[in-house]
């Protein structure tokens, strides 16, 4: 499997590559990262065959949009896809301190939420600005559900619905503005209710479909009849998958320990990375189109391209099932 391998979105003509680069980290997250060391991961991206990239106001609070812009303006257009998100305005705030929302020394701008149609419309223009480029292939919706918004979230949602967000979304596709429209959330069910009020083209969903977790397999079903392409983030689980012990970005329950223990055996008995199968396995799955992974720097995305292109025999695939450390009815990668 290489990075650089086309899948092409249903009934659109839009295709992405199997891995992206994911851009949160050139807005700091979690810690202070140079443009320099950024332009490390962009450039080794780029090398390795990476033509995707997603970014969002949120990351950096306007950060990761301006570098991810910056390095954009030298190639050409024609060789990349971008994605960027809405439903934040970020608005002028001289008062953001030191860290906001896991971003170190964010931009001064804070982010206010505001999925209705004159929001989303607004929130694009602004994004335009930002990364420098007018045509964003894909616009997904940011974060709406009741993982981010809690009881407050029949209120967004009403701006979707009755207030006209979808509305606008539509129009920008339909207008030529964007190429693909959707949503990129922590929940695969909020994803299913907007396919109830209008087409998605695209979602992406963090931490929902993975090697250790696969509790949206029927969901993800129905996306390849209703023609909906899904593109994996948060391969990892917020990194249990990749050497730590969080899940959702906390510390991770012991019966999943236990699960990733005895994934972390199979792998190691027969000569497995267990990054490589958690990047590869959802890949296996028709509707996905793309794993989008998060790099700090070219050593980061490096490894994570070689972790996609090993060679993983299907006998491994086939013992997950055997050991029931898999839905016995996820679609196996297969190494032919």
């Amino acid at each position: 499997m290489k990075p650089s391998d086309a899948r092409r979105l249903p009934n659109i003509d839009l295709t992405v590559t199997t891995m992206g680069l994911g851009c949160a980290q050139m807005g700091n997250l979690y810690r202070l990262t140079s443009y320099e060391e950024c332009k490390t991961a962009f450039d080794a991206a780029w090398e390795r065959g990476i033509r995707y990239f997603d970014t969002a106001p949120h990351y950096g609070h306007s950060r990761s949009e301006l570098r991810l812009g910056t390095m954009l303006t030298d190639k050409p257009r024609k060789d990349y896809v971008v994605s960027t998100k809405v439903g934040r305005l970020m608005q002028p705030d001289a008062n953001m301190g030191d860290e906001a929302n896991g971003f170190i020394n964010p931009l001064p701008f804070q982010g206010v939420y505001d999925y209705s149609h004159d929001g989303i419309l607004r929130s694009f223009e602004d994004s335009q600005k930002r990364l420098g480029v007018i045509d964003p292939d894909i616009l997904y919706i940011h974060d709406i559900g009741t993982v981010t918004h809690g009881d407050q979230n029949a209120h967004y949602w009403a701006q979707l619905t009755k207030g006209g967000g979808f509305k606008a979304l539509n129009t920008l596709k339909e207008q030529g503005a964007v190429k693909a429209i959707g949503l990129g959330v922590n929940e695969w069910e909020v994803v299913r209710d907007a396919m109830a009020e209008t087409h998605i083209d695209v979602a992406m969903l963090a931490g929902r479909y993975t090697l250790l977790e696969q509790h949206s397999l029927g969901f993800m079903n129905d996306c390849v009849k209703a023609g909906t392409a899904i593109v994996i983030a948060g391969a990892f689980n917020s990194g249990i998958l990749a050497g730590n012990r969080k899940f959702n970005y906390e510390d991770a329950p012991a019966d999943l320990l236990k699960r990733v223990e005895a994934l972390q055996k199979l792998c190691d008995d027969m000569g497995v990375s267990l990054q490589a199968a958690a990047l590869q396995f959802p890949l296996a799955h028709p509707a996905t189109v793309s794993v989008v992974s998060g790099a700090r720097n070219g050593g980061q995305i490096s490894s994570n391209v070689d972790w996609l292109e090993e060679s993983i025999a299907d006998e491994f695939w086939h013992a997950l099932k055997a050991q029931a450390l898999i839905d016995p009815d996820a679609p196996l990668p297969s190494a032919g």
